[in-house]
């Protein structure tokens, strides 16, 4: 039974400890230090992410790569870009689920909604095989805090209102990704269970505490 972990990179993400079971997907830039044979392969949606590669103000060479919708496009406008990356490039991604276009949202507001964790999901799912995936580090399920380690060297709006706005697009989408892949079960790693959203049969909260995790 195929083993998929992911790590976010929100404020519980040390809850997940190196060595542990399955195959790793990391979202943009990992939060801890891990060697290139650790990780299956890095997880990439956005635009701003392909601009910080290009100006070299993040470095992730060292691991695999799969992009979702926007870096495609990046890739289609830049092909020397696509050129320099391309042994990197692992696979394209770019499956967005009719879920992700929430009621009163346009078409092409589905991929914005969907963040870098979820493709990492949707793939894990998809195109893994995974029977078991667990999460890490994933905060905006639970609070609204959507602090991301990504936050260290990409601008965000971490404004109340965006992060709300964020947060209330985000968990329907987790909602229907856990109903669609049923067959699959999810555990989600987090600091209490107070999650926002009902959850089906086949997901479980792990609580851990920092103590454990360090």
């Amino acid at each position: 039974m195929r083993r998929v972990n992911i790590l976010g990179n929100g404020d519980s993400w040390p809850l997940f400890e190196q060595g542990t079971p399955g195959d790793l997907l990391v979202c943009n830039m990992p939060p801890i230090r891990l060697k290139p044979r650790e990780v299956f392969a890095s997880c990439m949606v956005d635009f701003k992410m392909m601009v910080a590669l290009e100006k070299g103000e993040v470095k992730l060479d060292q691991y695999d790569w799969v992009l979702g919708t926007r870096p495609r496009r990046w890739m289609e406008k830049s092909p020397t870009f696509y050129l320099k990356y391309s042994q990197n490039i692992k696979g394209f991604h770019t499956h967005v689920p009719p879920y992700a276009q929430l009621p009163g949202h346009k078409l092409e507001e589905a991929a914005t909604n969907y963040s870098c964790g979820h493709m990492a999901v949707d793939y894990a799912c998809r195109s893994m095989r995974a029977k078991e995936v667990h999460l890490y580090g994933f905060d905006s399920m639970f609070d609204m805090n959507l602090a991301s380690y990504t936050d260290k060297f990409l601008k965000s709006d971490r404004s109340a209102l965006n992060v709300h706005r964020m947060a209330s697009n985000w968990r329907p989408i987790w909602s229907k990704f856990f109903q669609e892949f049923s067959d699959v079960k999810f555990v989600i790693h987090h600091v209490h269970s107070d999650i926002k959203f009902n959850l089906p049969e086949n997901v479980t909260i792990e609580v851990g505490s920092w103590d454990t995790a360090d």
